[in-house]
């Protein structure tokens, strides 16, 4: 008897047989977008100088300018594959 995998494990592909290959087209394309950020952020923290730029009348380093954006970037990238799961939970509920 097989068991489920609890939350928080790693599936090996045996038991992702079952699911829809868009599906798993897509989540691993979400794991390669975060991997990228990640990578360029270490690249913006180590290529980019140490100024600093007045941001409202505070000092800011420069650095974190580009961070920021990136951050920002990963977050809507998160929130749109949530979104996406939950529309396709929905359509299996009729509404």
């Amino acid at each position: 008897m097989r068991r489920e995998p609890q939350s928080g494990e790693r599936r090996s592909p045996e038991d992702t047989e079952g699911r829809d290959p868009a599906v798993a087209n897509l989540d691993r394309k979400f794991w390669l977008a975060m991997a990228l950020f990640g990578f360029l952020a270490l690249m913006v923290w180590f290529t980019v100088g140490e100024g600093k730029v007045l941001v409202f009348g505070k000092p800011v380093e420069i650095r974190f300018i580009p961070l920021v954006v990136l951050g920002g970037l990963a977050v809507r990238t998160m929130l749109a594959r949530q979104a996406d799961k939950i529309r396709r939970t929905g359509k299996g509920s009729g509404n």
